[in-house]
């Protein structure tokens, strides 16, 4: 069977199909995009799957960060969204947050500070009461055409904020997580099978992924689950904020669903992983959600 021509539309509504050719300066503001990323998802109903749970989410200011935080508050989760500094994007998430009646704390900082995770930690067990949901989900990305265009500080950059950030920020929150707690990291599609221009970002991908897999090990004893989302395109400020706007235009499009996705129709599979009615016998997996057959 020949591959559709045109975008595949198998979600509750239908999703832009085409992206703007548009490039933003980063670190990337939501605000700034011409098509808005869709991340309320309106046709999904909580069921009070996490109730009175408090979650963390790091990059939780937009993209991907943002649309699981909403679920999580549909859910019934009190929220603490981490982020480095973008502050409008951040005020937004708090907004909708508290539009579906849960508490959200806004704490603005680097991952690659361990001192700050501590810090954030603290805060939200001080002021939220205590802390069930770990989401590892800030990312720095930059494509480049060769490994000799990637400096010693872009390199840096990438698997301090990729890979260290989600070490450090996971030591800050263990000794606050108890059994049936959940810990939660933003693999990547190109942490699977690679990237040609993403190399030092897809490394730190799959180290992400494998991360998971240890630290699932590492803690199954103490009731702890510790699982990974590996996305594939997914319409964020990550991407217009790294690639030439006729590229932006292209995103997702090779994909077998001919689209990029939206952040709503990843963020449900958080709320899964997070809920220990819905997934308490699942720990060590690294879900792949990239819109293609075989992406793995």
């Amino acid at each position: 069977m020949s591959p559709p021509e045109t975008a595949v539309q198998a979600s509750a509504r239908r999703q832009p199909a085409d992206m703007p050719a548009q490039h933003i300066d980063k670190p990337g503001l939501e605000a700034e995009l011409e098509l808005a990323p869709r991340f309320l998802a309106p046709q999904y109903e909580g069921s009070a799957k996490l109730r009175e749970r408090v979650a963390l989410i790091t990059g939780g200011d937009s993209g991907i960060g943002r649309a699981v935080a909403v679920l999580f508050a549909r859910e019934g989760a009190d929220i603490a969204i981490v982020y480095l500094a973008e502050h409008e994007d951040a005020a937004e998430t708090q907004r909708r947050v508290q539009a579906e009646g849960r508490r959200c704390l806004l704490i603005a900082g680097d991952v690659k500070d361990g001192a700050f995770c501590r810090q954030a930690v603290q805060r939200t067990v001080d002021e939220l009461g205590h802390l069930d949901v770990l989401v590892n989900n800030a990312a720095f990305q930059e494509h480049a055409e060769s490994i000799e265009d990637i400096s010693d500080e872009r390199l840096h950059e990438t698997l301090d904020t990729n890979v260290n950030g989600y070490f450090l920020m996971t030591r800050a929150a263990l000794p606050y997580l108890g059994k049936g707690a959940a810990i939660i990291n933003t693999g990547s599609v190109v942490g699977l099978r690679g990237s040609a221009h993403l190399l030092d970002y897809a490394a730190s991908k799959g180290a992400i992924h494998a991360f998971t897999k240890s630290l699932a090990q590492n803690l199954i004893d103490k009731g702890i689950r510790v699982n990974a989302v590996a996305p594939g395109p997914v319409w964020t400020p990550l991407n217009p904020a790294d690639s030439p706007a006729a590229k932006v235009a292209e995103f997702g499009k090779n994909t077998d669903m001919k689209r990029a996705a939206q952040p709503e129709e990843i963020s449900p599979a958080y709320v899964f992983l997070a809920s220990p009615v819905m997934s308490g016998y699942i720990t060590g997996i690294v879900l792949p959600i990239t819109g293609s057959v075989g992406a793995i």
